[in-house]
Parts: structure tokens; C-alpha cells; sequence
């Protein structure tokens, strides 16, 4: 049977193993080697990494890509991204998304670097009308941490028609809810240290794209600015890689099912929750500090930034000073786990009572 025929439960654990042959290992290996003996495939470390490359198979499978790239962290690959744009080239990006990419892309608007046009990405009619004159769509839904949700289909499509490049933030959905690249996308972004690797052990980011001259260009950007992944943290993402739709669709259930309680119940004010995926945002019924007090007071679930790991982990995100302003000062981000929903439910109510 085809790889491209197989459900993503297959394809997260048979895509990117060795070659099948007698007395070959079921996993790859972790090379270590910064220098190669010159006229082979690979001149130098910086210019790939057999570990790498499979990973990339890995990941391009689950996102019907072409080809990924794998980056040093989520930032760095969007940092390629944006790199390929011209000097002042015309943007259009949600006002709200992940604070990394919004500091960034503040930064460059206010350098002159780009020309960015912040808009509400859950008001299509608004997009739309920023797109004319546009050189790229850059899309993130849901959203980081409101979870907002754009009509991905629709704004894809209409950044298409105008000749314009789409690239997408698909971290929170992940490749089990959402594939970008079948929208029409041109690039898909990971923070592959999140659901993809899902035990909160490494840093790592990739691009999937379909078109190869596209992938060329990224390839270089790679090369030139120099955010390669180490390949023993590379393995490691493979491995996890592994078990992400076990992980992904246990979390998934539980996270629909404590949406509901944590909407019911009388500490909570505002529940955020699109439906799909593992994260739900709620405001709790208080001030800023009330809120710290109830992410601190959880004996099972870890006050803690980043997400996607195998445990449970909340946070009050406008402890960050980069996270927008837009965002309540109350709000947690509660990214959901693997454990057990009645020790989960347990522990957050207690929190929720006594923070």
C-alpha cells in the first residue's frame, strides 16, 4: 500500500524509518558529524544532517507536503519565512496570534523591514480588504491564545486569486484536524517541540512546503541564517513523533469535555474553546492576581509557558510582557494533557475553589 493512502496514525509511527532490509534497525540513527569527507550528498553540517531528513519525511507525510525543512525552534522557521520578503514588501497578519511571531512582526513594521497590516483575522470581509496590494497572508487559526478561528478556506483562497504567498501557523490544529497545504497554502509552520514531539524536551520548528523552487529558497534561508536543529534533538522529535496521535487525540477528548465543565462552573467567567484541538482558554471570575493564585494553587497541572507536552500545563499569558494587549489580563491557557479527565477535572476545580 502507498504511504500516501494511510490513515496519519500510520503514517506518524512508518514514515521516516530506515530502508527495509535484513538486519536493519527499526529506528534511524542519530549522526553527529559536523564534517563530511567531501563528493557525498551531505558537504557540511550546516548543509543537512541524515537525522534531520528523516523527520522531515516524517513530517511531510502528515501534512501531504512535498518537502519539510526542519529549523533550531518555531521562531527560526518563521523567521525564514519572512526573510524571503522583499524590503518593505506589504503583509497581512492577524492583530492576535503567538507573541513570538506578533513581536516580530511588530518589530519589522515598525523598522520598515515589512509593511504589515494587522487585521481581525475572524473578520473575513476585513481580510479581504486588506489583501489587495498584498505580497503575503500569513494565518494563524486557531489562534494563540484566544483561539480565534479565520475561514482559512475562504481567505486562502481569495490571497490566491491576487498572486499573493499564504503561509500558516498550524501548530494548534495540527495535520489531525486541519491540512493548510490542501487549502492552498504555500508554507506550513510547526513548533515541532509542541504536539509533533509532545514531551516538553526539545526545541524545534519546521516548514512543509509543496513547491520545490519554494523549498530551494527556504532551504537557503536555513543555510545562510543558521537555524539548524541539533540532531540528537532532531531523533528525539522523531521519537516523539511516534505516539502524537495517541497523544493528540487522548488530549483532545478531554480538552472538549473540560470545556463544558470549566463553562459551568461558577469561577469562570468566559471559556474559549474552537471545537477541536487540545487547548482551552477561560478567564476566571477576578483580577490578574487571582488568576496567578489559581494556575499556582494545582498540585497536578504545572504553571508553566509552552504547550503540546504530554502533562497538563496553565498559565496566565499576559505574565508575558510581549503578549498582546488584546488579551484579558485573566485569561489561562490551559493546554491539556494525557492524564486521566477525572483527575484533571479534580484538580482544576480544587484550584479553581481555593485559588
Amino acid at each position: 500500500m502507498s504511504k500516501k493512502h494511510l490513515h496519519p496514525e500510520t503514517l506518524a509511527i512508518s514514515a521516516g524509518r530506515p530502508q527495509s532490509e535484513a538486519g536493519v534497525g527499526l529506528n534511524s540513527h542519530i549522526s553527529l558529524n559536523s564534517t563530511y569527507r567531501a563528493g557525498g550528498e551531505i558537504n557540511y553540517g550546516r548543509f543537512g544532517n541524515e537525522t534531520w531528513q528523516e523527520l522531515e519525511i516524517a513530517i511531510s507525510a502528515l501534512e501531504e507536503a512535498q518537502s519539510t525543512l526542519v529549523f533550531a525552534s518555531g521562531m527560526a522557521a518563521i523567521t525564514a519565512v519572512f526573510s524571503l520578503l522583499p524590503h518593505g514588501a506589504p503583509v497581512v497578519a492577524s492583530h492576535e496570534g503567538y507573541s513570538g511571531t506578533m513581536s516580530l512582526l511588530k518589530r519589522y513594521h515598525a523598522e520598515g523591514r515589512l509593511d504589515v497590516r494587522f487585521v481581525d483575522i475572524t473578520d473575513t470581509k476585513e481580510v479581504i480588504s486588506q489583501l489587495q496590494g498584498a505580497a503575503f497572508l500569513w494565518v494563524e487559526s486557531p489562534t494563540n491564545p484566544g483561539l480565534d478561528l479565520a475561514e482559512v478556506e475562504v481567505i486562502i483562497g481569495e490571497a490566491k486569486k491576487r498572486g499573493m504567498g499564504v503561509g500558516f501557523d498550524n501548530t494548534f490544529a495540527t495535520p489531525l484536524n486541519q491540512k493548510p497545504l490542501t487549502f492552498g497554502a504555500d508554507i506550513v509552520m510547526h513548533s515541532v517541540a509542541k504536539y509533533l514531539a509532545g514531551h516538553s524536551d526539545v526545541i524545534l520548528g519546521s516548514l512543509s512546503v509543496k513547491d520545490p523552487a519554494l523549498y530551494s529558497r527556504l532551504l537557503e534561508a536555513r543555510t545562510s541564517l543558521g537555524g539548524i536543529a541539533g540532531p540528537f534533538e532532531v531523533w528525539l522529535g522523531l521519537r516523539g513523533l511516534r505516539t502524537f496521535p495517541l497523544r493528540f487525540n487522548r488530549a483532545q477528548e478531554s480538552a472538549a469535555i473540560l470545556a463544558k465543565k470549566l463553562a459551568a462552573h461558577p469561577a469562570v467567567t468566559n471559556v474559549r474553546y474552537p471545537g477541536f484541538g487540545a487547548i482551552v482558554s477561560f478567564e476566571a471570575d477576578g483580577n490578574a492576581e487571582h488568576a496567578e493564585s489559581i494556575c499556582n494553587a494545582s498540585t497536578l497541572i504545572a504553571n508553566a509557558t509552552s504547550l503540546g507536552g504530554v502533562e497538563s500545563t496553565w498559565e496566565r499569558r499576559r505574565r508575558w510582557e510581549r503578549e498582546s494587549h488584546s488579551v484579558p489580563e485573566n485569561l489561562i491557557r490551559l493546554s491539556v494533557g494525557c492524564e486521566h479527565i477525572d483527575d484533571l477535572w479534580n484538580d482544576i476545580d480544587t484550584a479553581l475553589t481555593q485559588g
